[in-house]
């Protein structure tokens, strides 16, 4: 009897991509093109590495020492950081999390590769905008034109959210009410929907924007478009954002050397929550994290509000006299003593 696939590694990955990612785990198309992206890379690495055609790579031709060569590849020859590698490995493993759940017979090997560890990633210092930043390249957009009016609501609208830029991609007019209590809602990783609220000069901005693109009545259309009408893009969007920052650096000097994007946004809003007074869980539902812990660390990143906080909290002691340096006496076990 024929069979529909050459061989196992096609079916699974026919059943990983179209029946288990997004049936079964129900994942964000985003996350099934990143998976399938590591696919790719893995298995255009290991036929070359074999010299076999891709058409004929079977389950047996993806060791645990393949896998490991293939992160070292990532690394050494595409440059990749250890971040990167660890979406890479996240990937591999819930392949082949699957391949355990449906080839017995393979799970040694899907065991073996299972142990592979994620790498420790440094940590970069994260790039926020500063309220006089803000300003800055708020002021610095030319609202004449119709791609500056857009220009303006989409990063007001970005600000005033939090919202990651997908969320913002995905904003369609029906999803915006524009009528007392002001808000928006945006659908979140994992599929999940949350209310923000907006301010009133927002809401008239986004009002403007529907009126004058003609789709107030539109629901399922598109919020935010490219000059062309077409929903603007994940890039369009850092484009934007990085042409009025690069503008701005002519009356903001504090602009230069920041690495921003649009995530660079998402950090300054709770930023300036937190500096308002807002309590850390609020700010955590606010932007849709998952853990507080995620939110926790924009309170070690601001040193305006570390400053604030030693200057409100007063030492318990006045002017200690702290003893001298043990070097200076006879003995260190004096000088122990003497503390």
């Amino acid at each position: 009897m024929s069979t529909a696939y050459p061989n196992t590694l096609a079916r699974l990955l026919r059943q990983f991509f179209s029946d288990y990612l997004p049936a079964i785990r129900g994942v964000s198309p985003n996350t099934i093109q990143s998976y399938r992206d590591t696919m790719v890379l893995l298995l255009r690495f290991v036929a070359q590495t074999k010299q076999l055609d891709p058409v004929r790579l079977d389950l047996s031709d993806l060791l645990p020492e393949d896998v490991l060569v293939f992160l070292t590849y990532l690394e050494s020859d595409r440059h990749n950081l250890p971040s990167t590698r660890n979406v890479r490995v996240a990937a591999i493993h819930a392949f082949f999390r699957h391949v355990a759940t449906q080839c017995p017979e393979h799970l040694e090997q899907a065991q073996r590769i299972l142990s592979i560890p994620l790498k420790r990633a440094g940590t970069r210092p994260i790039d926020y905008l500063e309220y006089q930043e803000l300003c800055a390249v708020f002021e610095g957009i030319d609202r004449s034109q119709a791609d500056g009016r857009r220009d303006y609501a989409l990063l007001v609208t970005m600000f005033n959210t939090g919202a990651r830029v997908q969320e913002v991609v995905d904003l369609k007019v029906g999803d915006l009410q524009l009528t007392k209590p002001f808000q928006v809602r945006l659908y979140g990783k994992g599929r999940k929907v949350r209310f923000c609220p907006i301010w009133p000069q927002t809401a008239d901005l986004l009002r403007h924007l529907c009126d004058e693109t003609g789709i107030v009545d539109q629901a399922s259309a598109a919020l935010f478009r490219n000059h062309r009408g077409e929903p603007i893009t994940r890039y369009g969007i850092r484009y934007i954002l990085a042409r009025h920052c690069e503008r701005a650096k002519a009356t903001c000097p504090s602009l230069v050397g920041k690495r921003l994007h649009p995530h660079s946004m998402r950090h300054s809003t709770a930023i300036h929550l937190l500096k308002s007074g807002v309590d850390l869980v609020t700010v955590s539902h606010w932007l849709g994290h998952a853990s507080i812990n995620t939110t926790n660390r924009y309170t070690a990143i601001d040193l305006e509000m570390k400053r604030e906080a030693i200057a409100r909290a007063e030492p318990p002691y006045q002017h200690p006299q702290m003893p001298g340096g043990w070097r200076q006496d006879a003995s260190i076990l004096e000088w122990l003593e003497s503390l």
